[in-house]
């Protein structure tokens, strides 16, 4: 079946495992070096470089599917009408996100991007509180009402909702939740939400080239071109270490080590990329980190009790 990988992982979830760590760090880290790649393609339209994220992702996907013996479990998904709606929602979830954060990056607002990250494992608990009937209460409710400070701050110095971190937090944390939720192997899942994706993806990239806009394979643009295939690398390996990883480490250990990619980004954006850091977004970012002691602090605590 299916879900035969995620059943013989889940039985080690309920502990810490260093094959855990390690996947997890790995794809931390490589998601924290993303925006390096999304700068070098910031000329290209963002949505161009997601759709070639989700044609190249497929094939790679795929071929880890063979190199371990579960391509089988394709066919098996794709004649189960329920697997496939279910999977449909996440897979519009990472769509959104990746869209976001590539025009984010584009744009010069890395900064966002990193506290867009920052309150996602608040987010989540705001979610599952939503969706799972969780009580918010004791110090993540502080660790929230911190990040909504934090949030109303930047609001008040910019004039508007900084709609970017928003955006990102609570589009991966739905996915993050919805994926969960689906009872496949992380490589399955992955492989299945990018098949989803496909048919849009290529019928945007034949649009681009028919109407001679597309960056992809145009005269004298090798580099763009070049950079576009190794979307799939970028995205696929570090979203499948991370899927792999987060089946064999518990979910404290994960809502920590998530900490990791956004203060990359954040030291990226503060001193490679020089966007404005002034007083007002530091008092900002000092409630987020605040907030991110506290529930650190809680999970810890939990933890100890458990």
């Amino acid at each position: 079946m299916a879900n035969s990988d995620s059943t013989s992982a889940a039985t080690v979830a309920g502990e810490d495992t260093l094959p855990g760590f390690l996947y997890a760090l790995t794809a931390y880290l490589l998601w924290g070096v993303l925006p390096i790649y999304i700068k070098l393609v910031e000329a290209i339209p963002p949505l161009e470089v997601v759709a070639h994220r989700v044609l190249w992702s497929l094939p790679i996907a795929g071929a880890v599917l063979l190199f371990r013996g579960r391509m089988g479990d394709v066919g098996s998904l794709l004649r189960q009408p329920r697997m496939i709606g279910m999977a449909m929602i996440p897979a519009a979830f990472v769509s959104v996100n990746w869209l976001t954060y590539v025009y984010a990056i584009g744009s010069g607002h890395t900064l966002e991007a990193a506290l867009g990250y920052y309150i996602n494992p608040l987010v989540s608990i705001v979610i599952a509180a939503l969706l799972l009937g969780e009580r918010l209460s004791g110090l993540k409710l502080v660790a929230v009402g911190l990040a909504v400070v934090a949030v109303a701050l930047l609001a008040y110095n910019a004039g508007g909702l900084p709609w970017i971190s928003l955006v990102l937090a609570f589009t991966w944390g739905f996915y993050a939740f919805f994926k969960r939720r689906l009872p496949l192997g992380p490589n399955q899942g992955f492989f299945l939400e990018v098949l989803l994706l496909l048919a849009p993806a290529v019928a945007y990239v034949v649009y681009l080239q028919a109407t001679g806009n597309s960056h992809f394979l145009r005269a004298g643009g090798m580099r763009d071109t070049l950079l576009l295939l190794s979307a799939g690398l970028i995205t696929a390996i570090p979203l499948m270490i991370y899927a792999n990883g987060a089946k064999l480490l518990k979910l404290s250990t994960i809502a920590i080590m998530q900490y990791i990619a956004p203060t990359l980004v954040f030291l990226m954006a503060v001193f490679l990329f020089h966007e404005e850091f002034d007083a007002g977004k530091l008092l900002a970012f000092a409630f987020i980190w605040a907030a991110l002691i506290v529930y650190t602090w809680s999970m810890f605590r939990n933890r100890q009790r458990g």
